[in-house]
């Protein structure tokens, strides 16, 4: 017997009618022998509408209550899951996360988990029912609820597969698995059986939206094998774990994109030690997650500063600048949101020289220009215009040969 970790995404309990299909799965997985805990996250559009509901009450909700508020979605999930469950005489209990014992800091909106302490799991385990955790969720050292951010539900069941030594952390969503580009740009797109933490950690930091880039972190620091799968069709999907030494590995397992970007310039900066560390030192304080950094060469002890960031945080990041800029004694700032960043991922690119050039020469035939690059040894990320960036994720999964049936890249030698 072992013991399986199992997430469903909010498609995969949209309604009553999926809520009892995931309920029937549980079930047919718990007659196989196996133990079952289960991580849900809240209904179809629920936490949008609880947003909703927050701004037509608040201009600036509280960060404390907008967690209070956000968490209640999940627990409703989870107990209807549980009544699922015992209608088809499976017992079942449910927790929430500060039931489950899931500590985070105290960050409101997007808290890290800290320490899992599992055991009211555990003795449900024992006494032999399935577990139901709210995801997406924990309790401060402070003891107040948090919210772990975008993605929240994933990194709750990694952490708790790792915590409990589970033997697979079973991620089911919408879509059969990771796919080499977006199948709703891509249509020939095709699912990898098989993907590297390391790959996954770049294509969820680029843009990649089926697992968050958090729960993939937890995955491979703690060795927690992640099977992303369809809740729709049940179908095996795509296994993320540690590669297999033993295997050749592709120079290019796919091509993301992220339209969630923006582009921030503050001009005219002094050339001088630590403006680039009180820049960023300022940004971090707010939670400001900064991405690509690019510093122009100087000009008359003078230079400019560009960084991309979400979207997400821009309205932060602008006050955080504006009341640098003088101190800094800059010319201005000005933030660019028709930006989108295109990214080639492999592992199999560290051995195969002349994959950026492919990539810059696609992009130039495409007719796409490069605003900004970043590297690591198996990505290549451009900022392109965001109105390009369909066309060169097409134009890029064609020329490295990713789609279904294709023989391989044809321009690399």
């Amino acid at each position: 017997m072992a013991l399986v970790v199992q997430k469903f995404g909010g498609t995969s309990v949209a309604d009553p009618d999926r809520i009892r299909a995931v309920a029937d799965h549980i079930a047919r997985t718990r007659r196989g022998g196996d133990d079952v805990v289960v991580v849900v996250s809240a209904m179809g559009k629920t936490t949008d509408e609880l947003i909703r509901l927050a701004g037509e009450v608040s201009g600036t909700p509280a960060a404390r209550e907008m967690d209070m508020l956000l968490t209640a979605g999940e627990r409703i999930t989870m107990a209807l899951l549980c009544m699922a469950l015992i209608d088809m005489g499976v017992p079942a209990v449910s927790f929430t996360g500060s039931q489950a014992g899931i500590v985070t800091d105290t960050t409101h909106g997007k808290a890290k988990i800290l320490e899992v302490r599992a055991h009211r799991l555990t003795e449900a385990l024992a006494a032999g029912n399935v577990v139901v955790v709210a995801g997406f969720q924990g309790v401060s050292t402070a003891l107040d609820v948090t919210t772990l951010g975008r993605g929240g539900s994933d990194t709750t069941a990694v952490a708790l597969a790792a915590a409990l030594s589970a033997a697979a952390c079973e991620i089911y969503t919408d879509v059969t698995g990771v796919y080499t580009a977006d199948p709703r740009i891509v249509p020939d797109a095709r699912r990898l059986p098989l993907v590297s933490y390391e790959e996954m950690l770049d294509m969820a930091a680029t843009g990649g939206k089926v697992l968050a880039l958090r729960s993939v972190e937890f995955a491979r620091n703690h060795g927690v094998a992640v099977h992303v799968r369809s809740s729709f069709t049940w179908e095996p999907g795509t296994w993320v774990r540690e590669e297999d030494p033993s295997m050749e590995q592709a120079m290019i397992s796919g091509v993301t994109h992220d339209t969630g970007e923006a582009k921030v310039t503050i001009a005219g900066v002094p050339d001088q030690v630590g403006i680039a560390a009180r820049v960023f030192r300022a940004l971090a304080e707010e939670s400001v997650n900064v991405d690509m950094i690019v510093q122009n060469v100087s000009k008359s002890g003078i230079t400019d500063i560009s960084f991309t960031l979400p979207k997400d945080d821009l309205k932060k990041a602008g006050k955080v600048i504006e009341g640098l800029v003088g101190d800094l004694g800059a010319t201005g700032w000005d933030d660019d949101t028709g930006i989108a960043r295109v990214s080639l991922i492999g592992a199999g690119m560290k051995t195969h020289p002349g994959v950026a050039a492919t990539m810059f020469e696609v992009l130039a035939r495409e007719g796409v220009n490069i605003e900004m690059i970043s590297t690591s040894s198996i990505r290549i990320s451009c900022v392109v215009r965001a109105d390009n960036v369909e066309r060169a994720v097409r134009a890029l999964h064609d020329a490295f040969g990713l789609a279904e049936g294709s023989t391989g890249p044809v321009l690399v030698s």
